[in-house]
């Protein structure tokens, strides 16, 4: 585990509802029922004026969502970097975890292996980690991604549209996330042919 000691002190309910959720706090590490003694480094989900009854919630730097009450003496409570205060222990990120989808043509049980091996030599046997794998065969076409705004104005005959990304394969589709207050049309690609004569 990669910590660090430094000094800091304990919040209460009121010096919480001053918070936003920019200020970083101190809650406690314990990761699904896994006892650390130690706190991670979050935020508040929200302005902290906007909890009620007590209960605040803030998201961990690793993602995880916890619920405190700041005020509760059973409770590790909610913490701020003070250099008067006391000593306590904070567990920083020793990496990423890096969530892949890779695309490997051709690809059967031999080639996968092989990508795996090469990946624990680079990086470390202990490191590198399948958690979850998923083989999808992917249709080897291709599609145009456009984006186009979910209402349009009555009236007019042109279609107000952004080539958001050309060239891409299907399954690559569900990674990306549509512009507010737009959404993806998809087509068959088509290759650009450029008619401008030539002398």
């Amino acid at each position: 585990m990669n910590t660090e000691k430094i000094k800091a002190r304990r919040l209460t309910a009121e010096e919480v509802s001053e918070l936003s959720p920019r200020d970083e706090v101190l809650v406690s590490a314990e990761l699904d029922n896994l006892p650390l003694d130690c706190f991670a480094p979050a935020f508040l989900t929200k302005h902290g004026k906007f909890f009620e009854g007590g209960s605040v919630s803030a998201r961990m730097v690793f993602g995880k969502e916890v619920h405190v009450l700041p005020d509760n003496a059973d409770e590790r409570g909610i913490w701020v970097a003070d250099k008067t205060g006391e000593e306590i222990e904070v567990l920083r990120s020793a990496g990423v975890l890096l969530n892949l989808a890779l695309f490997v043509p051709d690809g059967d049980k031999d080639s996968l292996e092989a990508l795996y091996a090469s990946a624990r030599e680079a990086f470390g046997a202990g490191l590198v980690q399948r958690w979850n794998e998923e083989i999808v065969a992917v249709p080897d076409i291709k599609i145009d991604l456009f984006e186009e705004p979910i209402r349009g104005r009555k009236g007019t005959g042109t279609q107000n549209r952004d080539r958001r990304a050309l060239d891409i394969y299907p399954t690559r589709v569900q990674f990306f996330e549509p512009s507010d207050g737009w959404k993806f049309v998809i087509e068959p690609h088509q290759e650009i042919i450029d008619d401008t004569p030539t002398i």
